[in-house]
């Protein structure tokens, strides 16, 4: 019997390594290794390279963010309007080309930067700035492109209308993201400190130039095991029921080129109108997503970026200045990808037992009890909030005084901190007084933040999931694109906001100030994603439906309108 088991096994094996599935898994796995990496590094590029400043960090960020805000309509579109295969080929050729570009720049400025600066009284220089910052924008644009038509789109034509795949294949792509998040950049943290910067450019080089060789092949053998798949179910139905429609959002991956490319009967278009055709686009992007049914759920997920209680450079600098060392943070980093693994496992058992809408809904609760620790912390011992200290005090005595401001955290700890982590402070830390010793600072306050932190990640992931698998049930295929291109423009633009906030009040005595206003956007969000449950499901809005005995389709239970 074992002999005959082990013929079948190893079959069964083989197929799932050349399915369409693990094609997808492996080509996102390698593309978002390599993105992870760049993001990461290009920040500490920049401000190794501007002498240890934020500014080049910030326009990056600036731009970056505008970018998308107004191209993400844009980029949508093109997304539509193109065949799968060609999009997600061309997307990462340009991104893996524009990050290779962008790293043998990033050498040549590190090598060479003081005969740059000796030549044209700088201004060449400045160039090689402005260079980096363009092509590292071009990558991100491509990026999204990327995880449009990846993340959006190609995972409902993999699952077809098996819900419950989706579920699962999105909750997987999900792990995929939160470990590269982790991992990528320590491994590219730790080559740039026992290496040097130049070294860590030519391995990011290095390793998106095989990205760009293997990538697009791999997404051409997953575009033809789904076509082949396609023409087998096409053919099934055919033969059974021609009147059966798949669900909306979930059709098949030749639709879109075939309703792509029928040839139609234009008039001429004048030169004007084509200039005018971008906003065009972006207007009809933004007035389509207003007029989707998942519109609140999907501006509920953008209000969670306006939010300090991430892991990001703004709760870094925030941290150093209670005192945390690099390697404290590193494990309380490691510690919220744990808990976002987490979320992506309680995603698909609560949407198997509860359906999709409510799982948003248990989610949100799920976060918000978890932000009430950081909102206890802002008033608890160890906490610096002093509203009456001005934001804007500490800025002045750096344009205006030669001396340096001392900082809070010793010295020694400071040297000790790893590059992986060794981001400077976005906050001023003036406070301490350099004539006295430092006293010990409690850190119950930043303990209970960090715990909510951490904690929330398992609610934030689960719902980031249900919105994600909303929109892409929900929202036809001729406009997915755009949908999610608009989407990606809404997220960027409450994430700017949450920059702009912390512009405005950059002083870690008004971080609390910051904590409690996040969690109210938090809220708020959760509260629109609520109103678009109830006009959902109704009165059934609180009825979990128990589970249901696994059929063929994995259809949800038959009580769940989650499908909208």
């Amino acid at each position: 019997p074992n002999r005959l088991l082990n013929p079948a096994r190893e079959r069964s094996r083989n197929h799932y390594f050349t399915s369409a599935k693990f094609l997808l898994y492996l080509g996102h796995s390698l593309s978002t290794w390599g993105d992870r990496m760049w993001h990461f590094a290009v920040s500490v590029f920049l401000v190794e390279l501007y002498g240890n400043s934020l500014l080049l960090t910030a326009v990056y960020g600036l731009v970056v963010a505008g970018s998308v805000l107004l191209l993400g309509a844009i980029i949508g579109d093109w997304v539509d309007k193109n065949p799968r295969l060609k999009v997600a080929q061309t997307s990462l050729i340009v991104q893996n080309a524009s990050v290779i570009l962008c790293g043998i720049l990033l050498m040549m400025v590190f090598l060479f930067k003081t005969q740059l600066l000796a030549l044209y009284h700088g201004w060449l220089l400045t160039l090689c700035y402005i260079l980096v910052i363009t092509i590292a924008n071009i990558a991100n644009l491509a990026s999204t492109a990327t995880s449009i038509t990846i993340q959006r789109d190609w995972v409902v034509v993999v699952a077809g209308e098996n819900r419950s795949k989706l579920a699962d294949m999105n909750a997987t792509i999900r792990r995929i993201d939160q470990l590269t998040n982790i991992l990528a950049p320590m491994a590219v943290g730790q080559i740039m400190t026992f290496g040097s910067p130049v070294i860590g450019c030519g391995f990011i080089s290095g390793w998106n130039l095989i990205s760009m060789c293997k990538t697009p092949a791999l997404a051409h053998k997953s575009s033809s095991k789904v076509e082949e798949s396609e023409l087998k179910q096409l053919n099934m139905q055919k033969g059974t029921n021609g009147e059966s429609k798949p669900n909306e959002g979930v059709q098949l991956i030749g639709e879109k080129d075939m309703a792509v490319f029928e040839p139609k009967l234009e008039e001429e278009v004048s030169c004007l109108s084509r200039m005018a055709e971008p906003f065009s686009t972006f207007r009809d992007g933004w007035v389509a997503y207003y007029n989707q049914p998942v519109f609140l759920a999907g501006m509920a997920l953008a209000f969670l970026y306006m939010t300090v209680l991430g892991f990001d450079c703004i709760t870094t600098g925030y941290a150093y200045t209670q005192g945390l060392s690099g390697s404290t943070l590193s494990l309380l980093m490691g510690g919220s990808a744990i808990t976002g693994i987490l979320g992506t496992v309680a995603f698909t058992w609560l949407r198997r037992r509860c359906g999709l809408v409510r799982t948003g809904i248990i989610s949100g609760v799920a976060q918000l009890a978890s932000l009430v620790l950081c909102v206890i912390s802002v008033f608890m011992p160890g906490s610096p909030l002093d509203l009456t200290v001005s934001p804007f005090a500490d800025i002045s005595a750096r344009l205006f005084e030669s001396n340096p401001l001392p900082t809070m955290a010793p010295q020694g700890e400071l040297l000790e901190m790893p590059f992986t982590t060794g981001m400077p402070s976005l906050f001023n830390e003036s406070t301490s007084d350099p004539g006295l010793a430092p006293n010990p600072v409690p850190i119950v306050s930043v303990s209970l933040l960090f715990a909510g932190v951490i904690a929330a990640r398992i609610g934030l992931w689960s719902f980031d999931l249900t919105v994600t698998q909303l929109l892409q049930e929900n929202v036809i295929e001729s406009e997915r694109g755009i949908i999610n291109g608009v989407q990606n423009s809404m997220n960027y633009l409450l994430d700017l906001l949450h920059f702009i906030m912390v512009i405005l009040a950059p002083n870690p005595e008004a971080f609390g100030l910051l904590v409690l206003i996040s969690v109210s956007f938090v809220a708020m969000g959760h509260l629109m994603y609520f109103r678009f449950a109830h006009k959902t499901l109704g009165r059934n809005v609180f009825l979990c439906c128990a589970p249901v005995p696994k059929s063929v389709s994995d259809d949800p239970p038959a009580c769940d309108a989650s499908s909208v």
